[in-house]
């Protein structure tokens, strides 16, 4: 089954997508446009991006002076896909977009993921455009987002600093208010900020004409101190080149340097840099205001302090990307390795007295240990797929739906979203694994791709907030917010799915009341993690509740999908085959998962640091 039919079926049989028609943003629109968006997507992932994917791993971005290279695939790539649309593809008419359900443009997007996650698609700039529109001026909306859903600017976001990494709270980029008419520009309040920003992914590049970071920075206090933890923090826009209300440059560069390049293990033909912020490299004097003609021009994006709960607007839409990301590397590796397990002879079938030696070789896809790590491949990536795309149907349900249906939405995202980023970065991760161990030692050699879909998804469980950051948020806040209100929506939808498979026969049935239990299971770790009132004793096992929190997720995710399905045929029982090895050789392990947390289990809290 190719990529196209699973992703058809998900959006039409099971989520009945074309439903959303009946809403008035969507009114225009019917299953033939959603089959041409789809259609263009992947025509267009099939020629400019899955032809170069090797090329832009071997062939990375490289400095050149002040000039960053890359492939001119690259550009071509992102020309077509500007050009298609998909930049503002959700967004309303009068602005250009589609108005798209967010559930059909994240399932075209899965297409480059799956041709090239390496060459990218849209999803920071998209987030970007999109958190200005949420919370920028009318301005800013106008000059920065509009121009960025065109595809004629990039977007980044610059978070992390070389000394703070994931803990925000520690950031020291300072922006100073720019002379004293700084509030006198109408692109927003002028600031001028100097500090340094690690992990910038695509944070320079020649591909469009200007590039837009949204940069988290912390604005001194009156004795010039820089209040501590999070709530000091705001947001600014720091384009690359400066502009003018028209959105016109000005020839101008800003003071925003790159400093250097990192070279990581996959994603290779990712742009990822080291920015420094006001060093001095690109001085900025003019404006016409009295400012201090020192550091890099930004604007605060609404109010002071409110920086990090505005980019954690873009933060969560990045995280369902890079889980969806991490889906597809897994699917990618999956139609790799069925395909050469049909086509490889090795080893002879298993007769009741044992091999014959004279008998011919056989494809290796009838060893029963190579549908083992098939079916795991499938169960993994198709299941991942499916989530994603259901966390996609819950945002249009918070946008559109009425507001019983939009605050439903939002609880049950809160809670999924920690397990729709982290669940696929590590499970499609394994699938990775043994698409490799499939192809045997040709897997780890660069003749066959599955080495690189694995290098590529590395860095998934690290992207936009690492697993133990999932973690501690799932168990830490998520499950316990509006009090565990998100946690009790979750079980009852679970219920739901429980109730229609027990109208079903026996083998779902069987897998509902396993269900049942896991749910059970889940719920008394909740209580038990949080019984001792102690913060540090009921996170110290935050990971592997989260992994049992999502193979339980998962499982109720492929029993509704069994649930739904009407006809029949062969891809039916490739589905259910894939449900049933995830009911009878994933489930089992959330025991285990959850016995360490339930037995406050502090084996490794209290290691001592000495002892390593």
């Amino acid at each position: 089954m190719s990529l196209r039919q699973s992703i058809d079926f998900f959006l039409y049989g099971w989520l009945h997508v074309e439903t959303l028609c009946s809403r008035d943003r969507f009114s225009e629109h019917g299953k033939e446009t959603f089959d041409a968006v789809l259609d263009t997507c992947e025509r267009i992932a099939k020629d400019k991006y899955a032809p170069f994917n090797r090329l832009v791993d071997t062939e990375e971005p490289r400095m050149q002076g002040d000039r960053l290279i890359l492939p001119q695939a690259t550009h071509d790539a992102h020309a077509a896909y500007a050009g298609s649309g998909m930049l503002s593809a959700a967004q309303d008419y009068d602005i250009g977009g589609m108005q798209l359900p967010y559930t059909v443009e994240s399932a075209a997007n899965s297409f480059f993921a799956a041709a090239s996650v390496s060459i990218g698609g849209g999803m920071l700039t998209v987030g970007n455009a999109n958190l200005l529109m949420a919370h920028g001026s009318e301005t800013q909306k106008k000059v920065f987002a509009l121009n960025e859903f065109s595809g004629r600017w990039m977007g980044t976001m610059c978070l992390s600093e070389p000394q703070a990494g994931s803990s925000l709270s520690d950031i020291t980029t300072r922006a100073i208010p720019d002379g004293v008419d700084f509030k006198n520009d109408v692109l927003g309040n002028r600031y001028r900020l100097k500090g340094n920003k690690m992990w910038i992914s695509t944070g320079d590049h020649d591909i469009t004409e200007n590039i837009v970071h949204l940069v988290l920075a912390k604005i001194p206090d009156a004795n010039g101190q820089l209040i501590a933890g999070t709530k000091g923090i705001s947001l600014f826009i720091v384009p690359k080149q400066l502009v003018n209300e028209q959105g016109q440059l000005t020839g101008e560069r800003n003071d925003v340097a790159l400093a250097g390049l990192n070279h990581k293990c996959g994603w290779r033909g990712t742009v990822n840099t080291l920015l420094n912020f006001g060093e001095g490299k690109y001085p900025v004097r003019s404006g016409g205001f009295d400012n201090q003609g020192s550091g890099a021009i930004g604007y605060l994006v609404g109010q002071p302090g409110q920086g990090l709960r505005y980019m954690f607007h873009m933060m969560n839409e990045a995280r369902i990307g890079v889980g969806l990301a991490a889906t597809m590397l897994g699917l990618a590796g999956y139609y790799a390795s069925l395909d050469y397990a049909k086509n490889r002879h090795q080893g002879r079938s298993v007769g009741p007295r044992g091999k014959d030696p004279s008998s011919p070789s056989i494809p290796i896809i009838q060893h029963a240990d190579i549908k083992r790590m098939l079916l795991a491949q499938k169960s993994y990536g198709e299941g991942a797929l499916a989530l994603a795309l259901y966390c996609a149907r819950l945002v249009d349900e918070q946008h559109t739906g009425t507001s019983q249906q939009a605050n439903e939405a939002r609880l049950l995202l809160e809670v999924l979203t920690p397990i729709a980023k982290s669940w696929p970065s590590e499970w499609c991760l394994e699938a990775n694994n043994l698409a490799i161990q499939i192809h045997g030692g040709y897997g780890y050699t660069r003749d066959f791709p599955v080495e690189q879909y694995w290098r590529d998804n590395r860095l998934n469980m690290i992207h936009e907030g690492t697993h133990g950051i999932q973690a501690l948020d799932l168990l830490g806040r998520k499950v316990l917010m509006e009090e565990g209100l998100g946690l009790k929506l979750l079980k009852q939808r679970m219920m739901e799915t429980v109730h229609l498979a027990n109208t079903q026969d026996l083998p779902i049935k069987v897998h509902a009341q396993k269900l049942v239990h896991a749910i059970e299971q889940v719920e008394h770790a909740t209580q038990a993690a949080w019984s001792k009132q102690n913060p540090s004793i009921a996170l110290a096992n935050a990971v592997p509740y989260m992994q049992a929190f999502g193979h339980t997720v998962m499982a109720w995710t492929w029993l509704s999908v069994i649930a739904s399905i009407q006809s029949k045929d062969a891809a039916h029982e490739g589905r259910q085959r894939a449900c049933d090895y995830f009911f009878n050789y994933e489930l089992p392990k959330i025991s285990a998962w959850l016995n360490v947390v339930n037995n406050h289990d502090m084996t490794c809290a209290e290691m001592p640091i000495e002892s390593f």
